[in-house]
């Protein structure tokens, strides 16, 4: 980790986030987002029927929620925002990437650490995003909704002509990104949600949600003994359940990577760094853990997932944002991260990450993670 500046602190002013994520008893994720979708058809999904909610998305939806809009699938239109140092965001860069859609849909990467008000475009010359002009995402909400009443949260899909939010929905975004925008993926892109396997994967990716992209969450705004301790109980039992599945085959679903190894890759990526000392996950770091500390290098080396990873952002947005955890926002040193280039072992298991597709060229360097990562350090 290069030197750092001192933080921007906010603690004791009125953009404090002191009490934003620690609130008493279990931690309880709001789910409610602007659930439009961008899609090839929108005349076809306004016909058809409403669809449920859903934490997790769904790939094989045919229409809206109720009162969601439908936007036309249009190259160079629409601009994701999408922070490097969170994990929910994190997983639509690795997914447009792997789709080669950056040719299409245009990335902005606000900085890691925000105020109660949230993301900022301060990586952007005169701090403001190249695009967009603007100084906050939450421009972009109000703009639509003057009165947004959540959390300005990342990812989000703006409409650059009209500077408008479309959508924050995370869960829908990256599998619309894999259906809804296929005639623009790259010759060789891999399927992330193939129809024989959209079933059975489902069921993994809530339980990965729920219990560890969640979970991490559960235990570190826990507000009481008791419910940290039950998160870390419900999280520890998800993660041995992945230990013994990655036993015996290479990735979550099988041979080859899907969007459920996505899901999963950019929790286990934040976890010694992050959720092990400051959400007091504790039990064991994942390097202790074989087949999935295996599992996380192998992916780490796969194109499309470690090189857009930056390890410094990551550990910059949760040691400083979260004022109620770490209140001198004293971001670590550690830990080391040659470890993550080792030899993984997972080619005896048989498969590949992209079945019958090829891996995606190098990343752009003007979307190059400018902070900490062995695979740019290395000789």
């Amino acid at each position: 980790m290069g030197e750092q500046s001192e933080p921007s602190r906010t603690a004791g002013t009125e953009h404090s986030t002191a009490g934003a994520y620690v609130t008493g008893g279990e931690f309880t994720r709001d789910t409610n987002y602007i659930e439009d979708r961008i899609v090839a058809d929108p005349t076809a999904v306004l016909s058809a029927e409403t669809e449920p909610h859903s934490a997790i998305g769904d790939p094989r939806i045919a229409g809206l929620t109720e009162g969601s809009q439908a936007w036309p699938v249009e190259p160079d239109r629409y601009r994701l925002v999408a922070a490097r140092a969170c994990p929910w965001a994190h997983r639509s860069i690795i997914v447009r990437r792997l789709l080669g859609l950056e040719g299409v849909i245009s990335l902005a990467t606000p900085g890691p650490v925000h105020d109660v008000r949230s993301w900022t475009f301060d990586l952007g010359p005169g701090g403001r995003d190249a695009v967009l002009g603007t100084e906050r995402l939450q421009e972009h909400y109000f703009k639509r909704f003057p009165d947004y009443p959540r959390g300005i949260t990342v990812p989000a899909i703006v409409d650059v002509p009209s500077g408008q939010v479309v959508t924050n929905n995370y869960p829908q975004i990256t599998f619309d990104l894999s259906t809804q925008w296929r005639p623009y993926h790259r010759d060789g892109a891999p399927d992330l949600v193939p129809d024989g396997l959209v079933e059975d994967m489902l069921p993994v990716v809530k339980r990965v949600f729920t219990e560890i992209n969640n979970g991490v969450y559960r235990a570190g705004f826990a507000g009481s003994q008791r419910a940290y301790e039950l998160a870390y109980k419900r999280l520890f039992a998800a993660l041995d359940w992945l230990e013994d599945r990655l036993a015996t085959q290479r990735y979550l679903m099988g041979a080859h990577v899907t969007e459920a190894d996505v899901r999963l890759f950019t929790t286990l990526v934040r976890f010694d760094p992050v959720y092990h000392g400051h959400f007091k996950c504790n039990r064991n770091k994942l390097t202790e853990m074989p087949h999935l500390w295996a599992y996380a290098r192998d992916l780490f080396q796969t194109p499309g997932f470690g090189d857009t990873v930056d390890f410094d952002q990551i550990k910059r947005h949760y040691y400083v944002v979260h004022e109620d955890i770490n209140p001198t926002q004293v971001v670590p040193a550690g830990p080391d991260l040659a470890n993550w280039l080792t030899e993984h072992g997972r080619e005896r298991l048989g498969g590949s990450p992209f079945g019958d597709g090829t891996a995606p060229g190098p990343v752009a360097a003007e979307e190059r993670p400018p902070g900490a990562n062995p695979l740019y350090s290395a000789p």
